[in-house]
């Protein structure tokens, strides 16, 4: 399981750069720690990332 952590976050933080890799991460203190906040905040920032192009 850590290898797919790892090879996702790769993944994100070569095509969305260092802000994607910010959005996991907040994502995955968000899961750890039961925080809702930052769990929102890291999934707001990877769907901004995502969905800027189509804007």
């Amino acid at each position: 399981m850590p290898v797919l952590a790892l090879f996702v976050e790769q993944l994100v933080q070569w095509r969305y750069g260092v802000t994607g890799a910010v959005g996991l991460l907040l994502i995955s203190v968000g899961f750890e720690t039961k925080s809702h906040r930052a769990l929102s905040a890291g999934a707001v920032l990877l769907a901004v990332l995502v969905a800027a192009p189509a804007l």
